[in-house]
């Protein structure tokens, strides 16, 4: 088995590298609905969230309501502290669960990538055999954003200082795939690395070289 960790700043195109990923088989587990599983109604997680942020964060229906928590977190660096110390664990082993019915389902032999926005934040990069990097400049990330989620270019500004710097991620990349090209572009690029994982994971190893870059 190789695990494999998939990471990118918001607005790099990492949801397109992981749904290529997917359609040539592997696995996919999305550290993003993990955390969503994990505070669903009902669940010890939501119940520790609303004890510490009180009622505000839920919705009449008793589901969180992401974008007031997100407001609240967002402006106060020890309030976002305190929701990673009660999430983060559970979407660890929510993960672990989901790539322990992946292992079952898909044999020992698979590619299992875990698509994990805050990697390079949280320094889970040595938790995986290799790390894949998907980037892009900042100021076409910021293009993207404004274009396709209707952000104000500040806004989405903001969004990008929240996360890792771009020199950060490239720094536990094993593998970088360059996306600031085409579609037609990413789906060679794409290939190319499923190629790589494909003789990684043949070798029942991962990459220890020092970062690269996969061109076309």
């Amino acid at each position: 088995m190789l695990r494999v960790g998939l990471t990118g700043g918001i607005g790099s195109g990492k949801s397109e590298v992981s749904r290529r990923l997917a359609a040539r088989g592997a696995p996919i587990i999305d550290a993003d609905l993990a955390a969503r599983d994990v505070v669903q109604p009902g669940t010890p997680g939501l119940g520790e969230i609303a004890a510490v942020f009180g009622p505000r964060v839920l919705r009449p229906d008793g589901s969180l309501d992401r974008e007031q928590l997100g407001q609240l977190v967002f402006a106060d660096p020890g309030l976002r502290a305190k929701l990673n110390a009660i999430v983060h664990p559970l979407v660890h082993e929510r993960m672990r669960q989901l790539e322990q019915q992946a292992i079952a389902a898909a044999g020992p032999a698979a590619i299992i990538v875990h698509d994990v926005p805050l990697l390079a934040e949280n320094g889970l990069g040595r938790g995986f055999d290799t790390v894949l990097v998907v980037d892009a400049p900042d100021d076409q990330r910021v293009q993207r954003l404004t274009a396709t989620r209707g952000m104000t270019a500040a806004h989405a500004q903001d969004r990008m200082a929240a996360q890792a710097s771009r020199q950060q991620r490239l720094a536990i990349a094993d593998i970088v795939i360059d996306n600031s090209g085409t579609l037609d572009d990413l789906d060679r690029r794409v290939e190319e690395v499923w190629a790589v994982l494909r003789d990684l994971a043949g070798r029942a190893d991962g990459m220890s070289d020092p970062p690269s870059t996969v061109e076309t």
